[in-house]
């Protein structure tokens, strides 16, 4: 396993850790990836998060499941970035797209559809 580089802060920052799952078809997992790749991702999307001041954020796959990993300022607030985010060009025709990947409703919101996982443990 190589891992993966981070670069990390000067300061203090908020983490969130979420998860979904997805569709369990072979097609449509390969085409979520296809989707959020480099070459394949909608420009506008990455713009609007970072508009509402994410600083970081990954997406980590393991068949059908997966984690997303979002850091944030320290004093980042959630439900106001998410209410923000909605209203952004492209951002529900975006929710839209992914909807059918994720099993949900296509006017779903992006915080709608992730589930807030909880931490355990913190090697301090």
């Amino acid at each position: 396993m190589e891992g993966y580089i981070q670069t990390l802060s000067g300061g203090k920052v908020k983490r969130y850790v979420q998860t979904l799952d997805i569709s369990n078809d072979p097609q449509l997992i390969a085409e979520y990836r296809k989707w959020h790749s480099e070459e394949y991702n909608w420009p506008e999307i990455r713009e609007g998060i970072r508009q509402v001041g994410i600083l970081e954020m990954e997406i980590y796959i393991r068949g059908n499941h997966l984690v997303m990993i979002v850091d944030a300022p320290a004093d980042f607030d959630w439900q106001e970035a998410m209410d923000r985010l909605a209203t952004l060009p492209r951002q529900a025709e975006w929710e839209a797209f992914v909807a059918r990947f994720q099993g949900c409703s296509a006017d779903a919101r992006s915080d709608e559809k992730w589930q807030p996982m909880e931490r355990v443990f913190r090697l301090y």
